[in-house]
């Protein structure tokens, strides 16, 4: 059975999000076109990886994503995926975290990635203090989905 463009287009994202866990800027790099946006929340839109890198040092000491669901369809020219599920790792004082609920689109086109948009629940887990003893270690379960959902199931 051949790939459709929506196969190879999530194959792309989840790729590169691989790439970018485990800090590998450079095969990052060669998924993305020319004129790619990453546009994460609190942040103005970034071109760079260093800049994301930069960013993200105040945020979290290290991050990684756990997939849940990866939907892909085609609009105009591009491939547009979604990327669904939690986040986890380390605040930068290596207080761990977990299930914390994230959303990505992405939009490819000719196989590579022309833009990134980040939605995430990371600044409400995120105390306002340092004091770590009272900061969240894992998301609300209730903002989790239920995967015993049949519907939820299905999508996964």
């Amino acid at each position: 059975m051949t790939e459709t463009r929506s196969d190879e287009a999530e194959a792309t994202v989840r790729a590169f999000l691989t790439a970018l866990e485990a800090r590998d800027l450079d095969a990052a790099r060669g998924m993305v076109a020319p004129g790619f946006a990453m546009r994460f929340p609190g942040a103005a839109p970034m071109t760079e990886f260093a800049a994301l890198m930069d960013w993200a040092k105040g945020r979290y000491r290290r991050i990684g994503k756990t997939i849940e669901a990866v939907e892909g369809f085609a609009r105009g020219g591009a491939q547009v995926v979604y990327v669904r599920g939690t986040l986890a790792g380390e605040w930068p004082d290596g207080a761990p975290f977990d299930g914390i609920r994230f959303i990505d689109r992405f939009e490819v086109v000719d196989g590579r990635i022309i833009d990134q948009q980040v939605w995430n629940d990371l600044a409400e887990m995120r105390p306002a203090t340092g004091d770590t003893e009272t900061r969240p270690r894992t998301g609300d379960a209730e903002m989790r989905p239920r995967t015993g959902d049949p519907e939820v199931r299905a999508r996964a």
